[in-house]
């Protein structure tokens, strides 16, 4: 009977390990960084630091101009691009960011919207959403519109605000201090930078 509770359990466990590792890249465990190129690397540094309230740690580069197709290959942009720096920083309990300053003789300068194709937005956990608009607002930052509730859908409970980062790029903040309606639903639980 003991061998048959070892081999049941036993089973059960290669179940949910195969199970959560037959889809996807090998030994994948979750979002290292995220990497955003910004116009001036010392403005986001600070503003991610000052306003955001994020850790400064390192600079790497400059990385170019070379003589061959190194950037395109390994990086998808113009031969000649160039980073002048990248930055990289720690924003709480979440990924880092990998701050880029680039150069780029095909290079646009105005921001993606969220609905244009590319178009992206980072969004910030805050305990209190209140305090956290009026920060943003006495600090000069463009929010956009007042928060917003989830009164259903598997975000119910979240309130949020997007707000712009002075160089354009798209960002938002959101809060469930209480949850969300999806954890009512299942015993899974998307990642929260609260734990």
């Amino acid at each position: 009977m003991k061998k048959i509770k070892i081999f049941t359990a036993s089973l059960f466990l290669f179940s949910l390990f195969s199970q959560q590792t037959q889809a996807g890249i090998p030994g994948m465990r979750g979002t290292q960084h995220l990497g955003i190129t910004v116009p001036n690397v010392k403005e986001a540094v600070a503003f991610f630091t000052d306003v955001i309230g994020c850790e400064s740690f390192y600079s790497i580069g400059p990385f170019g101009p070379f003589d061959n197709d190194w950037m395109t290959e390994n990086l998808n942009v113009d031969k000649k691009a160039v980073i002048k720096t990248a930055h990289l920083m720690r924003c709480g309990n979440g990924p880092a960011l990998e701050i880029f300053e680039y150069t780029a003789p095909d290079q646009k300068q105005q921001p993606p919207r969220n609905s244009d194709i590319g178009g992206h937005h980072l969004a910030f956990y805050v305990d209190d959403m209140a305090p956290a608009v009026k920060f943003l607002e006495e600090k000069g930052i463009k929010v956009l519109g007042k928060p917003h509730t989830f009164t259903d859908t598997g975000m119910a409970g979240l309130t949020w605000v997007y707000f712009m980062a002075p160089w354009g790029m798209q960002l938002e903040i959101v809060s469930y201090p209480f949850g969300q309606g999806y954890e009512k639903e299942t015993g899974r639980r998307m990642w929260d930078p609260r734990y």
